[in-house]
């Protein structure tokens, strides 16, 4: 999240109209992020969330706001699209896809604990088990060919050795997902980026999980992967919190029990995860977008992550 387009009181409050949200009371600018334009929006019925697409083509849009909608039905503590008097979950506004969904309580966490863990594995689990009947198709938009892609576009502004290590992590993913094991991970619309500043926590209960704009059908494991290598490391040296991790992964299996073939690649999805948040971070500091507030975060916290993940993980996963 982050202020690329300034919109007028005028603006909004037409465009809200539509949506029977009550009176326009005030709205302000949600720093964080690097995506899109987000808004906390105070009405005389409550508070929500403006999101304005800056790279998302509204023929996307549908499967983001499709699967939010979709677990939101489901029971899942998840932003609800409000559709507007046409039934629409998105339209233009100041020119660009604007959408309105529920605010969550809660507030994101920098050093979760173990109750924390635990509860972010459950909901993962619940999330991958409510897709089974989802009809959305979208591909993971960070997924392997993306960071080959980027990977190709960054070289000549890396050092080498960052552009060595990148190249031989991209060639060992391409290897993974060649093999028959990788094929046979179950998969589905998946959040993607489930990390703690996407997370509301009330206490040791979580209110809600946040920004789905970076969605995908992907493997269950990706996913689990992204979470553990946020939720479950010393951030100083990116290597895991045993507790953390244990906590995450029994509160997933308890759910979902993973299968075994996701136990033999847990390492390699671990690496995987490690290494689409390195190349982005990459991307975002050696190719930065102009916006009138912008966070560029640090690309050596996951080249640290990746390398740790390279080495060895604290003990293995085993199937329930």
């Amino acid at each position: 999240m982050a202020v690329f387009t300034r919109i007028t009181q005028d603006e909004l409050q037409q465009w809200l109209k539509g949506r029977k949200r009550g009176e326009l009371l005030s709205f302000e600018g949600i720093e964080s992020g690097i995506e899109n334009t987000n808004y906390f929006v105070n009405t005389s019925t409550g508070r929500f969330v403006l999101t304005l697409f800056e790279k998302l083509r509204a023929e996307d849009l549908p499967f983001y706001l499709g699967l939010m909608e979709h677990l939101a039905k489901k029971g899942l503590a998840v932003p609800g699209p409000i559709a507007n008097a046409k039934g629409e979950l998105f339209n233009a506004l100041h020119g660009k896809p604007a959408t309105l969904v529920t605010c969550l309580s809660g507030k994101s966490v920098d050093h979760p604990n173990t109750a924390q863990c635990h509860a972010i594995g459950k909901f993962s689990a619940q999330a991958h088990l409510a897709v089974a009947d989802f009809a959305g198709n979208t591909p993971n938009p960070r997924g392997l060919a993306w960071i080959e892609k980027t990977m190709n576009e960054l070289d000549e502004h890396l050092p080498d050795a960052v552009s060595a290590l990148l190249h031989s992590e991209v060639s060992h993913q391409k290897t993974v997902v060649a093999s028959n094991a990788y094929k046979s991970l179950p998969k589905g619309a998946v959040h993607a980026d489930l990390f703690r500043d996407n997370a509301l926590m009330q206490g040791d209960t979580l209110g809600g999980v946040i920004d789905f704009y970076f969605a995908g059908v992907d493997t269950f494991l990706f996913d689990l992967a992204v979470t553990a290598n946020d939720w479950c490391i010393n951030l100083n040296n990116g290597e895991f919190k045993e507790d953390l991790l244990d906590a995450l992964l029994t509160g997933y299996q308890e759910v979902r029990p993973l299968t075994i073939h996701e136990c033999g690649l847990w390492q390699d999805m671990l690496r995987a995860a490690a290494l689409r948040f390195w190349t982005s971070r990459l991307y975002d500091f050696y190719m930065p977008r102009e916006a009138e507030v912008l966070n560029v975060k640090d690309p050596q916290h996951f080249e640290r992550v990746l390398l740790a993940r390279r080495q060895g993980i604290p003990f293995a996963v085993q199937p329930n």
